[in-house]
């Protein structure tokens, strides 16, 4: 059964990292249209991203991207009274931590970050790039295929990502979406540890679904066919049961 899916990719690095998981998931038959972060702060950009979400049946999105896929879901279902498919990635609903969210980055390490990419910002993203390979064996093996890939962004949208980073709490969104929802974690992440699996256990959503793979938090780049599978398994499980 072919879907339409919008993929949204993660802080950092652009589109292209996705580009291997974009083809994958073609090759199963599915359309897909990859999209780079945005800053959903800005009410206009947000609306923008909500009328071209509308017109696919799976929002999927990587890390930052499955925050920015959940916000798009949820006002999809509140302006249009439509139910689209989410599938998160190696995403964090709450990405630093607070006192409801804690199975997330430290306050004191994220303002740290961000302090280090406002004096260096190329530095700092290859800092966080290693991050994204952080946890396996062939990490650094990783780490030169991520910078191939990596894209130059503008520092503005990446400041805007980092806000969003640092301010978007969906876990409210994901508790009460009465949607399909798909949750996939990596064993080895450096970044959001699959720990945060039991944070989900208690949203009780009714349609969500959890699952680990392993790998680190860069997977979808690294093992985009196992990945593309995973998700394949579950539209199909979702299409058998709907």
């Amino acid at each position: 059964m072919q879907q339409r899916i919008l993929l949204i990719t993660g802080w950092g690095g652009g589109t292209q990292l996705l580009n291997p998981l974009k083809q994958a998931l073609q090759q199963q038959g599915h359309q897909v249209e990859l999209i780079n972060i945005f800053n959903a702060f800005d009410e206009q950009v947000l609306q923008q991203q909500v009328e071209l979400a509308k017109q696919f049946d799976v929002i999927l999105g990587w890390s930052l991207g499955g925050q920015l896929a959940a916000l798009l879901v949820d006002q999809i279902e509140q302006q249009y009274a439509q139910r689209k498919v989410l599938i998160t990635l190696a995403s964090n609903p709450c990405f630093v931590a607070n006192d409801e969210w804690q199975t997330a980055m430290a306050q004191a390490t994220f303002q740290q970050f961000k302090h280090s990419f406002e004096q260096d910002a190329i530095t700092t993203l290859k800092k966080f790039g290693y991050m994204v390979c952080q946890g396996v064996e062939n990490t650094k093996a990783d780490f030169i295929t991520l910078q191939s890939l990596i894209q130059p962004q503008q520092i503005q949208l990446l400041k805007q990502g980092l806000n969003l980073l640092e301010q978007l709490n969906v876990a409210d969104i994901l508790k009460k979406y009465q949607g399909e929802q798909y949750h996939l974690f990596a064993q080895q992440d450096a970044l959001v540890s699959c720990k945060v699996i039991d944070n989900f256990q208690n949203l009780n959503a009714k349609f969500l679904n959890v699952d680990l793979v392993s790998g680190s938090h860069g997977f979808p780049v690294f093992h985009p066919e196992a990945t593309s599978e995973k998700i394949c398994q579950y539209l199909k499980k979702i299409k058998q049961t709907s």
